[in-house]
């Protein structure tokens, strides 16, 4: 809760999304490596070999570069924003609630495309992906993507995938005979308002929701109310990803929404956790690796922004992560994603993903819709009861 409480204020000045007058130059030329580099990321994306030595994009890198790599792992975009505002790193791997707020703060600077020589070989879909161009400007380079999926307990539902959001949502016997109450989780960030949205897109449909991160009054309050009334069930907000496998295999946890990370790290333990997307669709990420725009060691990050986009990298995040790359190539003879492995995690399923990003007041599907701000005080609220 502090450290949400702390991210709002943070995020005060961004909340305009209005691009910069006056971009940033971006680099001209690519100099010698400064011999160090920081990174905000999400918990998997940065490896060095400790979880799982198959797994490690980090230490060729070093070796390649002289660019020794740090990573402070945030849990949350808003958490990912604060951080970019108190400076002092050099890139974050951003999702698409938190990328143009850091453009419109002025905490990231635009990239030259022409040094990193990997930047055609992105996938067409991402390579102008409004979460990151702005006014045909790119603000980073693209990373991975995926669903926020429903991870569930095979054995609560009985070997039986759940159909449907409802068993996060409300109160029921779940197929073991025993109530969901306090025995289901939700996320601990603002953006989860666009989960009971979506939810009530397909089981509200008089209220007219055509986009969850565009939301009226009475849309916005509809959300609310579901979100209150499933603050009565939840065990749990979870925001730390290693926290929410332990809630899973140790305090009763049986579904919650989450990353496909969570839900291979369980099975690769033989738990008996599996992944569904329910009836009524998913939200989903698609992040975006960005440059501080006082990044003290520029050079270093340009070389990991090419690094980060070989197909070698971008099939074994998108294996360890359980996320799509954002490089198609990374789709075939990578040992560990397997020429099956984009297939199984919904590269195909890109246009049925409805992306994060971040509310603003002047949308496009209506006339005026409930700002970013609101959801982050108004969810506090939730979570704290009221």
């Amino acid at each position: 809760m502090k450290q949400m409480l702390k991210s709002c204020t943070a995020l005060t000045l961004s909340l305009g999304l209005v691009a910069p007058a006056f971009a940033q130059e971006p680099l001209k030329e690519l100099g010698k490596g400064e011999g160090e580099l920081s990174i905000v990321a999400w918990a998997g994306y940065i490896e060095r070999g400790e979880t799982d030595k198959a797994y490690d994009w980090v230490t060729d890198f070093e070796k390649q570069t002289g660019c020794k790599v740090s990573v402070k792992t945030a849990a949350t975009s808003d958490e990912m924003v604060a951080l970019m505002n108190e400076g002092g790193f050099d890139l974050v791997t951003a999702s698409g609630d938190a990328s143009l707020r850091l453009v419109a703060g002025k905490r990231v600077q635009p990239i030259n495309t022409d040094l990193i020589p990997s930047w055609k070989t992105i996938d067409e879909r991402m390579q102008n992906a409004p979460w990151y161009t702005v006014n045909g400007v790119h603000y980073g380079t693209p990373y991975v993507w995926g669903p926020n999926v429903l991870m569930y307990n095979k054995d609560a539902f009985k070997g039986e995938a759940p159909k449907s959001w409802n068993v996060v949502f409300e109160e029921m016997n779940l197929p073991d005979g025993k109530s969901n109450k306090g025995r289901v989780q939700a996320y601990d960030g603002p953006i989860h308002v666009a989960d009971a949205a979506n939810y009530l897109m397909k089981h509200k449909p008089e209220l007219g929701i055509k986009d969850p991160y565009e939301l009226n009054e009475d849309q916005y309050k509809a959300a609310l109310d579901l979100l209150r009334g499933q603050r009565k069930i939840v065990g749990r907000y979870w925001h730390d990803a290693m926290i929410q496998i332990d809630d899973f295999k140790n305090e009763g946890v049986v579904a919650s929404g989450s990353w496909p990370f969570q839900v291979n790290l369980m099975e690769a333990e033989k738990l008996p956790i599996a992944a569904t997307i329910p009836e009524e669709g998913v939200t989903g990420w698609a992040d975006t690796t960005m440059l501080h725009a006082d990044s003290p060691h520029p050079n270093c990050a340009y070389m990991w922004m090419e690094h980060s986009l070989s197909p070698k990298v971008q099939g074994d995040v998108s294996a360890w992560f359980g996320a799509n790359p954002s490089v198609g190539a990374a789709c075939k003879g990578n040992a560990l994603l397997t020429d099956e492995g984009c297939k199984t995690n919904g590269y195909e399923d890109f246009d049925k993903v409805k992306f994060w990003k971040t509310p603003v007041s002047k949308c496009e599907s209506q006339g005026e819709c409930v700002p970013y701000h609101r959801w982050v005080s108004d969810y506090i609220g939730v979570i704290g009861g009221r």
